[in-house]
């Protein structure tokens, strides 16, 4: 279901509906989305497809809560998996079992899971980036970012960050963002870029008119 929200798949007045059962006790274990809800006849915590939690298939569905405006649904996932990494030596792991938090104090190792594994590796990146609303399109000549990251998580700061033939540096304090350094030609916008598929609409409207 987050997988199908992150690409816009799910119409606008069924999102809530979504949402609310993504976010639900079934699904919700208090370390991240299951992939299988607990009220399911084949659901089992210490099952890799029946009812663990998989770090990376959190990073998409938060992804998809952003992109239909559930920011603190968003960012409970989020924060999630940020203090689930505390308990792994900062690492996210493939996968962890999905017993809930109500009853367990820290993640229950999935007993097999891969720890480095490269889709965990790019979760953190995937949820800043995402609450960030950070998008650089060069060929739309611009940089876009819409930041919700929530309060604990301090400010932001990076350096380095590759734009067009340049390096920026980004400051980020709640919603408020700058940007330093960026190339000749692109220009910073506050707020979201516009889907592939809005875009695509709009070269089919310019090409009738």
């Amino acid at each position: 279901m987050g997988h199908c929200l992150l690409f816009g798949l799910i119409d606008e007045d069924k999102a809530p509906l979504v949402a609310e059962r993504l976010m639900s006790r079934e699904m919700f274990s208090g370390w991240g989305v299951r992939t299988l809800a607990s009220d399911m006849g084949a659901f089992n915590p210490a099952s890799y497809h029946n009812g663990s939690v998989w770090p990376h298939d959190n990073a998409i569905i938060a992804g998809g809560l952003l992109r239909y405006g559930f920011v603190e649904e968003a960012q409970r996932i989020s924060a999630a998996l940020f203090e689930a990494a505390e308990y792994s030596d900062g690492r996210l792991p493939e996968s962890f079992c999905g017993f809930s938090r109500e009853h367990f104090d820290e993640p229950i190792p999935y007993p097999s899971a891969c720890s480095p594994q490269a889709w965990a590796a790019t979760t953190p990146i995937q949820l800043v980036t995402s609450l960030m609303g950070y998008y650089p399109d060069v060929a739309l000549g611009g940089l876009w970012m819409d930041p919700v990251l929530p309060e604990s998580y301090g400010d932001l700061h990076i350096t380095n960050a590759p734009m067009a033939e340049g390096r920026i540096t980004l400051d980020i304090s709640g919603s408020t963002a700058t940007v330093r350094g960026l190339p000749e030609g692109m220009v910073f916008q506050h707020g979201s870029r516009p889907w592939a598929a809005d875009l695509v609409e709009q070269a089919r409207r310019r090409g009738k008119s």
